[in-house]
């Protein structure tokens, strides 16, 4: 019963919404965790590793559409499977 799951590799731009033409869906079928300068992120709706920044909400302000502002934040980017 115990079947090992073959994890789809993380590419290196990857957006959470769906719109996005960096949105993989077979990624977000496991847990995706994000460290940003040595410090995990629980926030982070779109990164670039090759880049190394995140984008994040700025709190709770909404756009127009009703979807959160997105701040951009540099540094080392890592992204792992829990």
């Amino acid at each position: 019963m115990n079947q090992a799951v073959e994890k789809p590799a993380l590419p290196d731009h990857l957006s959470v919404d769906p719109r996005s033409p960096h949105h993989l869906a077979a990624v977000f079928e496991h847990d995706i965790g994000i460290r940003l300068n040595g410090n995990e992120r629980l926030d982070v709706e779109e990164y670039c590793i090759s880049e190394g920044w995140v984008k994040v909400p700025a709190g709770k302000t909404r756009d127009r559409k009703g979807h959160p502002l997105l701040i951009k934040i540099k540094g080392k980017v890592e992204a792992f499977y829990r």
